[in-house]
């Protein structure tokens, strides 16, 4: 059988050195390019076609997750696994959103990494203990928001998620597609509903009810 093709995405040589240094070490692997940053991994991935990209998140120009979703977008059948320091569910669900693979964190040994290559380039997906325990976890509990503030409209509980994540009104307008007159209308809205008096105290109502994870 071919080697899979790996493309190496990370901001520090020195990582990148050495998981070149581990796959080149296996017959059944086979680097194929190396990125510095998200940007460059796209034009990478577009020209090289490899089998799977091992993508950091944290990376300038662009970052892992928007790389991710460009690549996915525009090559789905090339696999991305990231691999990074972020640990966060909503970094986590924004990298999975965008079409991730796989996902496991930097602390993992090398077999565990090497495994996660091998299954995402068979098109199957695979997280680390942590990240699989965080997914079961988001997915089995029962968020309290579902049937918390029954009379706000469905777009004033999409607006008041964004509030108690700490979105300011500007990025909700542009997460929401929206202007902002409208979603200060909504906070305003919200604010009488939820019989609050500020921004601060809004927040605190929404994630005492469960709002604020990941959508």
């Amino acid at each position: 059988m071919e080697p899979l093709r790996v493309l190496v995405v990370d901001d520090h040589p020195m990582f990148r050195y050495g998981l070149v240094r581990l796959l080149d070490s296996y017959p059944d692997l086979e680097t194929a390019g190396q990125a510095s940053n998200g940007r460059e991994a796209v034009e990478l991935a577009v020209e090289l076609q490899p089998d799977v990209v091992v993508m950091d998140l944290n990376m300038p120009e662009l970052d892992g997750v928007e790389a991710t979703r460009r690549i996915t977008a525009t090559a789905p059948h090339i696999g991305v696994l990231v691999l990074t320091m972020l640990d966060d569910d909503e970094t986590v669900f924004s990298a999975i959103r965008a079409g991730a693979l796989g996902y496991y964190l930097k602390g993992a040994d090398h077999e565990e990494i090497l495994r996660a290559i091998r299954v995402v380039g068979n098109r199957e997906a695979i997280y680390g203990p942590a990240i699989a325990q965080r997914i079961l976890a988001y997915f089995t509990r029962v968020p309290r928001s579902a049937t918390a503030f029954p009379q706000l409209t469905d777009r004033e509980r999409d607006v008041l998620h964004l509030i108690a994540k700490g979105r300011r009104n500007e990025e909700i307008a542009q997460r929401l597609v929206l202007s902002l007159k409208t979603v200060r209308n909504h906070v305003s809205n919200i604010y009488a509903k939820l019989h609050v008096a500020d921004r601060s105290r809004a927040i605190v109502r929404a994630r005492e009810a469960g709002f604020g994870d990941p959508l």
